[in-house]
């Protein structure tokens, strides 16, 4: 989230899905203003957290569609294109977890 946050991605939540989800313990959500912003919110996570060792076990999605996903195992990143945020609203579909937190 605090790199998400230092690339300017709006509307990030931290949901805690645990007792909801078989595959992962926590969704973040963000969403990026252009599809450049949007790799870099990608690129950047995956650069930060690669020097602390840890790689995605997944990763998918293309900038034209919108939407990026990263996959680290208990934490699942989405990456969105703002319209795409908005249309798919991952925080009403999984309106049963917690939110951790949220930055507008």
């Amino acid at each position: 989230m605090e790199v998400a946050s230092d690339k300017q991605a709006g509307n990030i939540v931290l949901l805690d899905v645990r007792g909801i989800c078989s595959f992962t313990d926590f969704f973040v959500i963000c969403a990026g203003e252009s599809q450049r912003q949007v790799r870099t919110i990608y690129d950047e996570i995956m650069r930060d957290l690669k020097k602390e060792g840890i790689a995605p076990h997944h990763h998918e999605g293309a900038l034209d569609s919108g939407w990026l996903l990263l996959d680290y195992g208990d934490v699942i990143v989405h990456i969105f294109g703002a319209a795409e945020r908005d249309y798919y609203r991952l925080d009403e579909l999984w309106h049963e977890a917690m939110t951790v937190l949220r930055i507008q």
